[in-house]
């Protein structure tokens, strides 16, 4: 116990020294560093008021147990002691899930790709509601998204799509949402009834910013070409879609939604830096042996992780064996119970993996 008060103490220190910083004209001056103290500062801020909240509880606790000592005020301070326990008991366990070391990727935007899986047409047509489930999320947070590339079927389904949503956290709470999704349905085409079942793959990337990232220009290798639109045909004159090859990792990525070839110039770069953001934080994971193959589950898209079962209004998230009756809803961007389900998951799975370890 003295170990963890002492690292309170710290990060208190390290959260006052940051308010200070914000207050000093260099820091202000200076947007960059101004928005690296205010996002550490931040991410401090839950903890430092859980870790004041804790010390209130405990003096009050040492209050009712002098108390207790009296006889004439046995009765009070026992009811007293009977309310603070388990609630001093629910702060530390709430600062010990804090004092977790962090994902750094946890604070950046996302860049979400989105594949039509098994299931043809009934397939793209569910990658298109999972577009529309993500971007309603974003709705409900004031985030902001844009579309970096996508290709359409042409009756509203979507056989890829590439979009950002650009906001501080926003990994944090989408990250879980990587894997392959299942949708169970009887399609408007079908008519005999039958329930089919198809899948999407979504891949979920932490944006990097340019200073992160650094992309050789003789790496790469850049095509145009007529951006199309559903069916195949050419929709504008002049080569404005790109194709960026990476040799050295033989990505290759497609730009063609904008209307300037630099545009979409910008926007491949953005998502090839979010890919080999991806690539280094797991080839670091392996040297590191730190990949866990906990409850959450890995985020491969092999994995089942989640079934949209429409005959019976539910959705079930395959990792943590949760089931809503809520499927219009869901659909409509509440994800709000999957996303606390999951981060709780996590957070019990590595306090026990730190007390197995201590």
């Amino acid at each position: 116990m003295l170990e963890i008060r002492d690292r309170l103490e710290e990060l208190r220190q390290k959260h006052a020294q940051l308010s200070e910083q914000l207050n000093d004209p260099a820091v202000y001056g200076d947007p960059q560093r101004l928005r690296v103290v205010a996002r550490e500062r931040a991410a401090l801020d839950e903890l430092v008021v859980t870790y004041q909240r804790w010390q209130d509880q405990e003096s009050r606790l040492e209050q009712a147990r002098e108390l207790a000592e009296d006889p004439d005020m046995r009765e009070l301070a026992d009811e007293e002691l009977a309310e603070l326990e388990p609630l001093q008991v629910a702060t530390l366990e709430r600062l010990h899930v804090l004092l977790l070391p962090r994902d750094p990727a946890d604070d950046k935007s996302v860049i979400i790709e989105v594949r039509a899986g098994t299931g043809g047409d009934e397939a793209a047509l569910f990658a298109a509601e999972l577009l529309r489930m993500y971007c309603r999320f974003a709705d409900r947070q004031g985030w902001k998204y844009e579309t970096m590339s996508s290709e359409d079927t042409g009756i509203g389904g979507l056989k890829r799509v590439v979009f950002a949503i650009n906001a501080n956290g926003a990994y944090s709470q989408l990250k879980y949402e990587a894997g392959t999704h299942r949708v169970q349905r009887v399609p408007a085409t079908e008519s005999a009834g039958r329930i089919h079942t198809s899948t999407a793959t979504v891949a979920v990337l932490p944006e990097a910013e340019e200073v992160e990232v650094a992309v050789n220009e003789g790496d790469l290798r850049w095509e145009t070409f007529l951006s199309q639109g559903a069916g195949g045909q050419n929709v504008q004159k002049n080569e404005t879609a790109v194709r960026l090859y990476h040799l050295p990792s033989g990505m290759v990525i497609e730009c063609q939604d904008e209307r300037s070839q630099r545009q979409n110039r910008e926007k491949a770069l953005r998502v090839l830096r979010a890919r080999l953001y991806e690539l280094e934080r797991q080839r670091l994971d392996a040297e590191q042996n730190a990949r866990r193959s906990s409850q959450v589950g890995s985020g491969e898209r092999s994995e089942k992780i989640r079934t949209y079962n429409f005959p019976q209004g539910r959705v079930t998230d395959h990792r943590i064996g949760l089931t809503v009756y809520q499927l219009g809803e869901v659909l409509d961007g509440d994800l709000a119970e999957f996303i606390t389900g999951l981060t709780r998951a996590e957070q019990a799975e590595r306090l026990r993996e730190l007390a197995g370890g201590s």
